[in-house]
């Protein structure tokens, strides 16, 4: 009920819509897979610098 009204603009100052809520996470989901993604380019960036010192 309280989700209702928020996501027709009657919910308190702040409250996250449903659309706002799915936004959020999916988001979220997008930079933790990033995240990972830079650190195996890290990784790997280490990995051959050490290959090319020997």
């Amino acid at each position: 009920m309280k989700q209702a009204k928020t996501d027709r603009g009657e919910g308190p100052a702040g409250a996250l819509t449903t659309a706002e809520r799915e936004e959020l996470v999916r988001l979220r989901r997008k930079v933790r897979e990033q995240e990972q993604t830079i650190e195996v380019l890290g990784k790997a960036t280490a990995f051959f610098a050490q290959q090319r010192t020997k």
